[in-house]
C-alpha cells in the first residue's frame, strides 16, 4: 500500500501510451488479425506487433539499468519506480515520433519499420516495468550478469540488442550492418 500511487502511475503511463498511440494510427493489435506471445524473428512481419519478441529483451534491460543507475546514485524505490514509470512511457510514445521512425528506418535492418502496434508498445512498457522489479529484488552483482547475459543472448541470436541498436542509431559501422543483415531471409544478395 506504502507506494499505491506510483502503481497507479504506471498503470496511468500503460494507458497513456495506449491511448496516444492508437490516437496516432497505431494498429491496436497486429494487422494479421491474430496476438502471438511470442515472434522468434526480426525479419517477420510480426515482429513488435505482438507481446513479445526479441527486442523484449532491450526493454528488459531498461528497466536493470534503471535500477543499476539508482543503485549507482544511491536512490531509493520510489524515485527509480517513477524514473521507470516516466523513462518507459517517454520512450514508447518518442519511439512512435516522425523523427525517431525515420532514425530507424535509415538503418537497414529497420527499413520498413512502421513501428510497434499498440498492445506491443504497452507490453514492452510492462516487461521494462517488469525488468525493473526483477533488478531492484536482485544484488547488483546478479542484475549486471543478468543485463549481460540478455544483451549477449540477443545479440547472438537476433543479432541485435539495446546497445547494438543504439549503436547503429547514433553511429553506424558497416560490418556490423553486414552481420546483422547476414541471417535476414529477405535480403537481396548483392552482385
Amino acid at each position: 500500500m506504502r507506494h499505491i500511487y506510483l502503481h497507479i502511475a504506471a498503470l496511468l503511463g500503460a494507458l497513456t501510451i495506449g491511448l496516444t498511440l492508437y490516437h496516432w494510427g497505431q494498429p491496436l493489435i497486429c494487422t494479421c488479425g491474430y496476438v502471438q506471445l511470442w515472434v522468434g524473428s526480426i525479419f517477420s512481419s510480426g515482429n513488435s506487433q505482438h507481446i513479445a519478441d526479441w527486442y523484449t529483451l532491450s526493454h528488459i534491460v531498461h528497466g536493470l539499468l534503471i535500477v543499476l543507475i539508482g543503485r549507482l546514485f544511491g536512490l531509493g524505490f520510489g524515485v527509480l519506480y517513477a524514473l521507470a514509470i516516466i523513462t518507459g512511457v517517454a520512450w514508447e510514445i518518442t519511439e512512435h515520433t516522425d523523427w525517431v521512425l525515420d532514425m530507424f528506418r535509415a538503418a537497414t535492418l529497420y527499413q520498413g519499420y512502421r513501428g510497434d502496434s499498440v498492445l506491443n508498445s504497452v507490453s514492452d512498457y510492462l516487461w521494462m516495468l517488469g525488468g525493473f522489479f526483477v533488478g531492484y529484488a536482485l544484488r547488483t552483482v546478479w542484475v549486471v550478469v543478468l543485463v549481460g547475459a540478455l544483451e549477449v543472448t540477443s545479440a547472438a541470436v537476433a543479432r541485435d540488442s539495446l546497445a547494438l541498436t543504439t549503436l547503429m542509431l547514433v553511429y553506424p559501422i558497416e560490418a556490423i550492418e553486414d552481420w546483422q543483415q547476414a541471417i535476414n531471409p529477405n535480403r537481396v544478395p548483392e552482385t
